[in-house]
């Protein structure tokens, strides 16, 4: 939440009241005084103090196991929303899905009230990491390992920063690979035209993690989980 915002509606203070107290050194986050008033903050790992008073944040952040078939939208007319795989008392209105999956991708995808937060994971400033599990239908190749190392350019010109591609497994009597990918951008539909670009397609495509969390062992898809205090002290270096 903006601190700004967060003391207007806390301390119910004017604009001008609450630019005086970080004028005066009277606004702290972690005791240290803050004069960013725009600063993203969650008093679930900052402590926030205006006037000698504690502040408290009420974000909220989900982790949901996106099941194939759900469209990442808050509605849809046809299929299931990720948020549909919320219990009613989680579903709140101001919810929002951190990046898109696709219809019939699986896996991470982080659900937070946290606009800001969600701003920042995704810029591509921040370079965070996004790591996919993906079953080829054909054999992939040290070629083409290196060919991601280097930087794929899609078949209309478009070029991608360099990935790391990694080989799980090889089929070689039906002819599939199992792959992990990392990957620092987003790109609509990326994993499937870097493949493409190498004459090769994705036939199931699965988000493990995003950034420092991943998702837990033995995880089913439509699970969802409360972020824990120790994944969120994980993302403090993406307030700002």
């Amino acid at each position: 939440m903006r601190l700004d915002k967060l003391i207007e509606e806390t301390l119910h203070t004017s604009r001008k009241e609450m630019k005086r107290l970080f004028s005066k050194g009277q606004v702290t986050v972690d005791g240290i005084k803050e004069n960013q008033q725009n600063r993203n903050v969650d008093s679930n790992i900052h402590h926030i103090s205006a006037a000698g008073i504690e502040l408290f944040t009420n974000e909220v952040y989900y982790l949901l196991d996106k099941p194939i078939g759900a469209v990442t939208a808050n509605s849809d007319l046809k299929y299931q929303t990720v948020f549909d795989c919320l219990a009613l008392k989680d579903n709140q209105p101001n919810l929002y899905a951190v990046g898109r999956l696709d219809r019939d991708t699986s896996g991470f995808l982080l659900l937070t009230s946290n606009g800001q937060l969600g701003y920042d994971l995704l810029h591509p400033v921040k370079k965070v990491a996004k790591v996919y599990e993906a079953w080829i239908n054909e054999i992939v190749t040290a070629e083409d390992i290196a060919k991601f190392q280097e930087g794929i350019i899609f078949l209309d010109g478009t070029h991608c920063q360099p990935a790391i591609l990694e080989i799980l497994l090889l089929d070689e009597q039906v002819g599939h690979s199992l792959v992990r990918l990392t990957i620092w951008e987003g790109k609509f539909h990326q994993v499937k035209k870097m493949f493409l670009a190498c004459g090769k397609k994705v036939i199931a495509l699965r988000r493990i993690a995003m950034g420092p969390l991943r998702l837990p062992e033995n995880s089913q898809p439509g699970n969802y989980q409360k972020l824990t205090q120790t994944q969120l002290a994980l993302l403090k270096p993406y307030f700002r």
